[in-house]
């Protein structure tokens, strides 16, 4: 950790050039770093399986372009930034011990005692509420109130919670973190249609093998750090074998993905996003090198990428 980093108020493992850094006073550096809004990739990673889903459930209702759609991607925008913030909120509450012992993260606020766990505590619900707002406005422009979506996303939060121990109990903590970032290919269809059918559901599980992937290459930047300390991973589980590992999971992702397209009736445009998606991910797997940390961390971010070419794939089929 760099001295620096922390008589500065920045913290180690995110860019210092930051809009937070710009605009925001000093006294709220802690908190916007506890959210991550510095680093806006974990909310982009988050909500594109929501827009993924939204776009498909729209492609099958047919329907033209109209104030409904614009405020669903805006609330779920909303929800995005605001869950993202406050499950990393409740990440450091939980792992602050884990946090104080490694490199990357010993400078973060709530290890290095610009916050206590009381304020941040306090901040995770500010966050959970906005959140619950942001949730009730997405059910409210069904008519009537959308229940159904309401307890489906409900329903997610045991698995939110279960998330920090994970990497405690399983090599596979990249497994659940993908139940809960992927939530959102659930949920843009329970949103339109308040129902589920086969292809929200094998959008989900595509997305949580993306999910695995690329949080595995995310994680080998603390594989050594983590075997120090005692947390688990799949980047520790695959080690040498995490270019094999990803051929499957980025393999199965996309073949799930193209099994939702065929059942919900998706034409050629929606298949032409998937393959530059696929394309992008096979460069991914040649690029990687787990022994080169900044490469690692690139990747993982490039997978916005990923998310931008399903999603404009599937609003040009719903185009045209």
């Amino acid at each position: 950790m760099s001295t620096n980093s922390t008589t500065a108020g920045r913290v180690a493992d995110a860019p210092s050039n930051s809009w937070v850094y710009r605009l925001l006073p000093v006294g709220l550096w802690p908190y916007a770093q506890l959210a991550r809004w510095d680093r806006p990739i974990g909310w982009k990673l988050l909500l594109w399986p929501c827009m993924w889903s939204l776009a498909l459930a729209w492609s099958v209702a047919g329907e033209t372009i109209e104030p409904t759609l614009l405020a669903q991607i805006a609330l779920f925008w909303a929800g995005a930034v605001a869950m993202r913030g406050a499950g990393c909120t409740y990440n450091d509450v939980v792992d602050v011990d884990i946090d104080a012992k490694v490199a990357r993260t010993a400078s973060r606020p709530i290890p290095s005692g610009r916050v206590s766990k009381m304020q941040a505590t306090v901040f995770l619900v500010a966050q959970a509420l906005a959140g619950l707002l942001v949730l009730l406005g997405l059910c409210a422009l069904s008519e009537p109130f959308n229940g159904y979506a309401f307890i489906l996303a409900c329903s997610s939060l045991g698995v939110v919670a279960f998330y920090p121990f994970a990497k405690r109990l399983t090599d596979w903590p990249q497994f659940v973190l993908g139940l809960s970032f992927s939530w959102g290919a659930l949920m843009g269809w329970a949103v339109v249609f308040g129902e589920l059918s086969a292809p929200p559901v094998l959008l989900y599980i595509g997305s949580i093998l993306w999910v695995i992937g690329y949080d595995t290459i995310y994680a080998h930047q603390d594989r050594e750090d983590d075997a120090i300390v005692g947390v688990r991973s799949t980047a520790r589980l695959f080690g040498d074998r995490t270019v094999q590992a990803l051929l499957i999971l980025y393999g199965g992702t996309l073949i799930l993905f193209a099994a939702a397209y065929f059942e919900a009736g998706v034409g050629a445009a929606g298949y032409i996003g998937l393959l530059v998606g696929g394309m992008h991910m096979i460069w991914q797997i040649t690029s990687l090198d787990i022994e080169d940390g900044e490469k690692c961390l690139r990747l993982f971010r490039s997978n916005n990428f990923f998310g931008w070419a399903v999603f404009a794939g599937l609003i040009a089929n719903w185009l045209i």
